[in-house]
């Protein structure tokens, strides 16, 4: 099978895109990226120059993917998700090139020791991180630049550093949020549940 893509579609006549790709209505494709079999990618998206998206990569609606970013296999973007330039995900936590005699290469394939990674709707990650796998990256996170992400972020929360530590909070729209958990922005309101922040009901 080839290529499906929906109207308006634009591919950069540098990119490589193998059999059963599905890409989404006014999506864009920029130089050099090179995108998997099987992979799906939804509508308005931007994948930028030299990214590389495995095999089996689920990428939802206006996302936008920064130049040089690397998606393994078992990633999954849901919709609204920003990944900024260098970042790369990971999906093996005990990687090694050949079984343990050295006499062969382990295949590529997944196995039980493919580990799935998800970014929830709106959350946002910055330039040259390192994502973990086995773990959730929650809605409307924001993971700050350089940060190496070994475990769960809720939603919300905005983690930096090496490893990924919570530092505040953030809105829908980016912005902090102030000790009262109000936007320091828009003003929008939150509210602090379990360990985790709530957006809180406005009439």
């Amino acid at each position: 099978m080839g290529v499906s893509a929906g109207p308006r579609v634009r591919v950069h006549p540098t990119a490589m895109l193998e059999n059963n790709v599905r890409i989404g209505n006014g999506t864009s494709i920029w130089d050099n990226v090179h995108i998997r079999f099987d992979t799906t990618i939804g509508d308005e998206c931007i994948i930028g120059e030299k990214t590389y998206i495995a095999y089996g990569v689920r990428i939802g609606n206006r996302c936008k993917l920064n130049a040089n970013v690397y998606v393994c296999t078992a990633v999954t973007l849901e919709d609204g998700v920003m990944v900024s330039a260098g970042t790369v995900f990971t999906n093996d936590r005990f990687p090694r090139a050949t079984t343990p005699d050295l006499r062969s290469l382990r295949s590529s394939d997944p196995d039980e020791e493919t580990l799935p990674t998800l970014v929830r709707e709106g959350a946002t990650i910055g330039a040259n991180c390192t994502i973990g796998n086995d773990l959730v990256i929650g809605r409307f996170a924001m993971i700050g630049m350089g940060s190496v992400v070994t475990k769960t972020v809720p939603d919300f929360h905005l983690v930096v550093g090496n490893p990924a530590r919570v530092v505040g909070y953030v809105c829908r729209c980016g912005h902090l949020l102030d000790s009262a958990f109000a936007c320091t922005s828009c003003g929008s309101p939150y509210y602090m549940h379990d360990g985790t922040i709530v957006e809180s009901a406005v009439a």
